[in-house]
């Protein structure tokens, strides 16, 4: 079993992050981010009751580029009379920045369903998609999540590679001395679809450690990696808003603006 720090007792992390979405803030997804150390490394983990957030797939402008950054999402939500409060790197993507894989965006499919092993993280299987649908949220292996949605399609989904955990265990290829480390991002959604917990590593972690953050500590069934060393997290109570390299696929949780008839 991993290693445990003493400062943390079994659930003082999953009860914490329950009171947090529990509160009389609701639905506003505030502080829904905290930071924790898991197996002696420290993460972030923001946690989103899916039925009390309006969590979305984002990735084209309404000009048709790429929103590419999180402050360019954040004006454009804020020009509707929304705010972002949370957002993060949601998957693998080209030099153009069109997402890897499937991707789906507000019932539109924008990118199809790749079946086959290939190169990179991405095509290490099995790999999954993430997908919201109905105040229902998944993490579903790529085969299974296709004879699931063959009619109809979930209003946001994106693919990518590897899962972290499947049906409650860690990836066959993972080695727990694994020597690749890297700052990590992925999905994982409770047993029941209701809750979401999307983590950041905050220095760099083996895929067998932080997948079983997801797994041991997060107590979900399914979990899924987003990526790697571009990870990055908007979280505007932690005053985090992480710059960089243009990215692809965005996750955000969006809230009113209170002032908006």
């Amino acid at each position: 079993m991993p290693r445990r720090l003493p400062s943390r007792p079994r659930g003082l992390v999953i009860a914490a992050l329950a009171a947090l979405l529990l509160g009389a803030c609701r639905p506003a997804p505030v502080h829904a981010c905290t930071p924790l150390e898991y197996d002696g490394a420290p993460y972030t983990v923001c946690a989103f009751d899916v039925a009390d957030t309006d969590l979305r797939l984002f990735l084209t402008h309404p000009d048709g580029s790429p929103y590419g950054q999180f402050d360019r999402l954040a004006a454009q939500l804020s020009s509707e009379g929304k705010t972002l409060a949370f957002a993060m790197n949601a998957g693998m993507y080209h030099d153009d920045r069109r997402a890897v894989g499937l991707y789906v965006e507000n019932g539109e499919q924008a990118a199809p369903l790749i079946r086959s092993a290939g190169p990179g993280n991405f095509g290490m299987l099995p790999n999954g998609v993430f997908w919201l649908d109905a105040g229902k949220a998944g993490v579903t292996e790529t085969h299974v999540y296709e004879t699931r949605f063959a009619t109809a399609p979930p209003r946001y989904a994106t693919q990518s590679g590897p899962m972290l955990v499947i049906n409650g265990a860690l990836h066959p290829d993972f080695n727990e001395d694994g020597p690749s480390r890297k700052r990590r991002n992925g999905v994982g959604v409770s047993a029941d679809g209701t809750r979401v917990y999307f983590a950041i590593s905050e220095l760099p972690v083996n895929f067998h450690s932080f997948a079983s953050l997801f797994r041991d500590e997060l107590h979900t069934p399914d979990a899924l990696y987003l990526d790697g060393v571009v990870s990055k997290l908007y979280a505007p109570d932690l005053s985090r808003n992480e710059g960089g390299l243009d990215m692809g696929p965005i996750v955000g949780a969006v809230i009113p603006d209170p002032a908006t008839p």
